[in-house]
């Protein structure tokens, strides 16, 4: 018998590797129905891309399960910024697919921001939910996007593995594919760095990246990227605070020194004018 080993268990997402298979036990109500499917048949359509489920979404005992060939993930000392950021270009270049569904970013923000209990952090967070555009707290209509592009989604350097029999490296994680604005796909980044989380070295370095590999979701190196990354920036630094602010109190901790930055930049957001 082929004895499994736990890759990740939080969040409600369970994630087990037996042998090359990994079996991803996607979190409950996140990924379900054919709008999920038509996303794994997009990642299985691009092979130079995606690390993607060996076949269609799996029900089991009343949750989602995706296959994949296992893949060796990112060295946290090492990260491969440049190669990320060429790679994120390569996937903003792809027409968008037919029956691509929306990518459902701002949707995931206001979910983290409902999820939360009560306390002086959590009520830091709202407020600086309550100054983001009224079309991201769910209160309007998403805006028509003119750049629109095909998404990963829920990018960040965890979404990489070196994959195939070259073993480059590949996205994972399909279950917010879609088209929409290229800029959130910079969001995650953008917005660690501006909490003064991320370096600004690793932020430089990427970025660089990928304007040189003519990465669509911000202006060229003589333009600001702030323009196009300001409202997503804005967004995940109180997506990844709510979720962090929540965590801790499930977990009966205390905020991490990461954490509680995030909780300071929401503390500056709120500050700020309200976007419209």
């Amino acid at each position: 018998m082929v004895s499994a080993q736990v890759i990740y268990d939080r969040n409600g997402v369970l994630v087990l590797r037996a042998r090359d298979v990994v079996a991803k036990a996607h979190r409950p109500g996140r990924a379900l129905g054919p709008e999920f499917a038509r996303r794994v048949e997009i990642a299985a359509s691009l092979p130079e891309l995606f690390n993607a489920p060996l076949g269609p979404p799996l029900e089991v005992e009343g949750r989602t399960v995706t296959l994949e060939r296992y893949g060796t993930p990112v060295d946290p000392h090492d990260p491969p910024w440049e190669d990320a950021a060429r790679l994120l270009a390569a996937l903003h270049a792809v027409p968008v697919p037919a029956g691509a569904p929306p990518f459902g970013r701002p949707a995931r923000v206001a979910r983290a921001v409902s999820r939360m209990g009560e306390g002086g952090a959590a009520d830091v967070v709202r407020r600086a939910f309550a100054a983001l555009p009224a079309w991201v707290r769910g209160d309007a209509p998403v805006p028509v996007v003119a750049n629109e592009r095909l998404l990963h989604g829920d990018f960040h350097l965890g979404q990489l593995v070196r994959a195939g029999d070259a073993g480059t490296w590949r996205f994972i994680d399909v279950e917010d594919i879609g088209r929409g604005d290229p800029a959130w796909d910079l969001a995650r980044l953008a917005a660690l760095f501006a909490a003064g989380v991320l370096a600004p070295d690793a932020w430089g370095r990427f970025l660089r990246a990928y304007r040189d590999a003519g990465g669509a979701a911000v202006p060229s190196a003589e333009g600001s990227e702030w323009t196009v990354l300001d409202v997503p920036s804005r967004a995940l630094v109180v997506q990844i605070a709510a979720t962090s602010v929540r965590l801790a109190a499930e977990e009966k901790r205390d905020l991490h020194p990461e954490e509680t930055g995030l909780v300071g930049a929401c503390v500056r957001i709120a500050e700020l004018p309200a976007l419209p």
